[in-house]
């Protein structure tokens, strides 16, 4: 059986993607793939498509937030510009535009910050070299809610060169027991900026 490690779907024969999340799914190495509960990542270069960006701002919970204030702003921008231009509401139309924009402008620089963010995550999973690390605290995030449900706030540890590093993940998606405080994790991390990083597999 393989299971994909990006949003875990079992496959009872091997395929390449996933055909849930579009994830590439690891070759079949038995004995290979797991020591200690600990899921070791292939070798670098890893096949993960660049496309792969999409599919974690889809779950970020951020990302999310700044769709919202973008459709928003455009809702209140263009109010604002009817509003205007009929020249009896120009009081109402001018503070609905400028409030519009203003939302417009916040909501887009989350989406562009946040797919950035995205981007540099492909590429730790593309090429990022592995290190030990461990689970520090799971928790939910009851200050974000996205499609009726909570993320999961992951935070772990790891050491490079004698230096500890932390990072953190945010998922929407179930965790297994292997995402518990205190378990060891498999982290890829890129060598000339470590605090560019992410736990394998991803969640």
């Amino acid at each position: 059986m393989t299971t994909c490690p990006w949003c875990g779907s079992n496959y009872a024969e091997f395929r390449t993607n996933c055909a849930n999340c579009g994830g590439p799914l690891p070759l079949p190495r038995p004995g290979l793939e797991r020591d200690d509960d600990l899921v070791i990542p292939p070798p670098a270069p890893r096949p993960i498509a660049d496309s792969f960006a999409w599919k974690l701002v889809f779950t970020d919970a951020w990302f999310i937030v700044g769709m919202v204030f973008s459709l928003m702003g455009s809702i209140f921008a263009f109010v604002g510009f009817i509003l205007t231009v009929a020249i009896v509401t120009i009081f109402v139309g001018i503070p609905f535009a400028f409030l519009g924009l203003a939302f417009l402008g916040g909501g887009l620089a989350a989406i562009v910050w946040r797919y950035k963010n995205a981007q540099t995550t492909v590429r730790v999973l593309q090429v990022g070299q592995t290190a030990r690390g461990q689970i520090l605290s799971v928790e939910r995030n009851y200050n974000v809610r996205v499609g009726g449900r909570n993320p999961w706030m992951i935070a772990y540890q790891f050491m490079v060169n004698g230096q500890n590093y932390q990072g953190q993940v945010s998922t929407l998606k179930s965790l297994g027991g292997n995402f518990q405080p205190g378990k060891p994790v498999s982290v890829l991390y890129l060598p000339d900026s470590p605090e560019n990083n992410a736990i394998y597999p991803h969640p």
